[in-house]
């Protein structure tokens, strides 16, 4: 059953650090209420500085132009909609952080992303999200209820608590923080309400929606601007990384399993796939041999990945692959569940980006910033489609790899080493607390950590504890 968790005690955040008056508020707005004036300070700078810190000056032609194409936004729309989408992730994480246990989720709306929504289970909670500049939305369930129905969801599904035919049936399950309700979306509604019944969740928190196909892993024989697989399967590769002094990449774990061997589209060989899970997760990596060399480039040599800070559900997010190029879209739901014929992946997020097979493994960014390897999806190109993607800071953490950036944060990266549990190439998550030259700092938004965002330097990825 669904239960309201216990809310959190962040009293003190919810009236100071969640005054994130960066829109509304002024410098002599602060000074009038001195208690609030350092909170609404550091908020506002904060997301002030959060297009510089996600480098959204550097996005590249091609993912401009595929964001002008594909949501149908002008050259000045879709530079706009990455600097609102990165300051909407700010004003979010000190939300998130605020309100506790009655947070329900966040999103972007509008063409330029220019308005945040927040969902609560509070009405208290509505003035301290408008005075954030943020639009709130009262709803029934707290996000963490949601995602403990999705996952006895899951349990029903890979355990046989329905059936393999009915999991099948019931492919796609994910939070929607945007209707407060967890979707199944099934080939066979008969079956998803099987499903429901056997994992014993509050069914009035489920919603099931009717679909024609089952989502499919993308991959294929066809030659491109891709990665072969022991001379045979294709799949596009993820992003560059880094392991110690070993160089390689990030894909898809349905391309290839451990001891695997790749060879380039140039037809040179490559490297040889070290880890891979499929299903669970969708992620692998391949250590390169010494003929190739890790760039932080994604099919271009015009700008750079700068970092892999996840971005909010609403948010524009462009995808490469070897089949189909560069294509774009906007980001669904994280945390998504799929059963595929071999099993249920957890944990993707589900976007409204065509892909096709060969594309698997490929790279989807927002901005600069990279957000995760192509998994499977349905649909096509030409008519249009669904695809998941395997967020890449998970893959970064479980196998202790470090994201090929351009190295250039937005800070100098402080003064030596001051001390603290701080630490370049870390993942950290949401909520996440460390130390740095003295100072308690709480992570906003996940990101794996680099030399020019210590926390001091970085406001939009920290806020001081």
């Amino acid at each position: 059953m669904l239960r309201r968790p216990a809310r959190a005690a962040c009293a003190v955040l919810a009236t100071t650090a969640l005054a994130l008056t960066a829109l509304q508020g002024t410098a002599g707005a602060a000074a009038a209420d001195p208690a609030s004036g350092p909170a609404v300070r550091a908020a506002a700078a904060a997301v002030a500085a959060a297009p510089e810190t996600l480098g959204v000056a550097a996005a590249t032609p091609e993912v401009l132009d595929a964001l002008q194409r594909d949501l149908g936004l002008t050259a000045g729309q879709a530079r706009s909609r990455l600097a609102n989408e990165a300051r909407a992730g700010a004003r979010a994480g000190a939300l998130a952080q605020g309100l506790g246990g009655s947070w329900a989720g966040s999103w972007v709306e509008g063409a330029d992303a220019a308005t945040l929504a927040v969902a609560t289970t509070r009405a208290a909670d509505a003035a301290t999200i408008r005075a954030a500049g943020a639009r709130p939305v009262l709803v029934a369930h707290p996000l963490a209820a949601l995602e403990g129905a999705l996952a006895a969801l899951d349990r029903a599904a890979e355990h046989g608590a329905a059936g393999r035919t009915d999991a099948l049936a019931a492919a796609v399950r994910y939070v929607d923080v945007r209707s407060n309700t967890v979707v199944v979306r099934a080939t066979d509604p008969a079956a998803a309400e099987r499903l429901v019944s056997a994992a014993g969740v509050e069914r009035a928190a489920v919603r099931v929606e009717a679909v024609a196909e089952a989502p499919r892993p993308l991959y294929d024989l066809r030659g491109g601007d891709a990665y072969y697989i022991d001379n045979s399967s294709r799949c596009s590769i993820g992003f560059p990384i880094t392991r110690g002094s070993t160089q390689g990449f990030v894909s898809a774990g349905h391309c290839g399993r451990a001891g695997s061997s790749t060879t380039g589209s140039n037809q040179v060989s490559q490297g040889t796939f070290q880890a891979s899970v499929f299903p669970g997760n969708d992620m692998s990596w391949v250590a390169t041999n010494s003929n190739w060399t890790a760039t932080p480039y994604v099919n271009s040599a015009s700008g750079a990945v700068s970092g892999s800070v996840l971005q909010q559900v609403g948010a524009s997010v462009c995808r490469s692959g070897s089949t189909t190029g560069w294509h774009c879209g906007t980001i669904q739901q994280h945390g998504t569940s799929v059963t595929y014929q071999e099993g249920t992946v957890s944990g993707v997020t589900r976007t409204t980006v065509c892909a096709e097979p060969g594309d698997s493994g490929g790279s989807f960014i927002s901005g600069t910033q990279a957000q995760g390897v192509t998994s499977g999806g349905t649909g096509n190109c030409s008519q249009g489609g669904t695809t998941y993607f395997q967020p890449v800071n998970p893959i970064l953490q479980g196998y202790g790899l470090t994201l090929k950036t351009d190295s250039q944060g937005p800070g100098p990266g402080g003064p030596g080493n001051p001390g603290g549990t701080w630490a370049a190439g870390t993942v950290y998550q949401a909520g996440d607390t460390v130390t740095y030259g003295g100072t308690a700092y709480r992570c906003l938004q996940g990101h794996q950590a680099q030399v020019g965002w210590e926390p001091p330097n970085a406001p939009a990825l920290w806020q001081a504890a």
